[in-house]
């Protein structure tokens, strides 16, 4: 089992933006039994709440459901509990890698690493822009994640 933690903020766009894709390509892929998701934010002060609406509302419009998720703050035992701990952007990959005990930080990189269209390499965060940011944010979300599941499938 291969075990992925998408970290962003608040842990209420992006990363469960990049979850949410993770968990359908994952069931369509067949990939259930290999790979396990989940994701979680640099600072709490969005915990237990449910993914931002216009977040939700962009990923619907696409087939994925994000109602279920909540948003909760990175700990210590996700260095260890995970395989990988992919941040969406620099700011977080810094943060996690003063948090991150030394002997867990090659388990540390950026979720873009994996996108095969290599335009962008962080998501950028959508939460003060405009509409078009969650889209935008989708579109990367769905090029790197099939890049991840290439990735794992070719480690076996």
């Amino acid at each position: 089992m291969t075990r992925v933690l998408f970290v962003c903020t608040g842990n209420i766009c992006r990363s469960p933006t990049a979850e949410g894709v993770a968990r359908h390509f994952i069931d369509v892929g067949g990939y259930r039994d290999r790979i396990e998701v989940d994701s979680a934010g640099t600072n709490g002060y969005h915990a237990g709440e449910a993914p931002d609406p216009r977040t939700q509302k962009a990923a619907l419009r696409r087939g994925y459901d994000l109602s279920a998720l909540r948003a909760r703050k990175i700990e210590a035992l996700d260095f260890a509990r995970f395989d990988l701990v992919l941040a969406m952007d620099r700011g977080h990959l810094d943060i996690m890698r003063r948090t991150c005990p030394e002997f867990y930080r090659g388990r540390l990189g950026l979720f873009m690493e994996y996108a095969r269209n290599r335009e962008f390499d962080e998501v950028p965060d959508p939460y003060y822009g405009g509409p078009t940011g969650f889209d935008a944010v989708l579109d990367m979300c769905e090029d790197a994640i099939q890049g991840l599941l290439e990735s794992i499938a070719r480690r076996g």
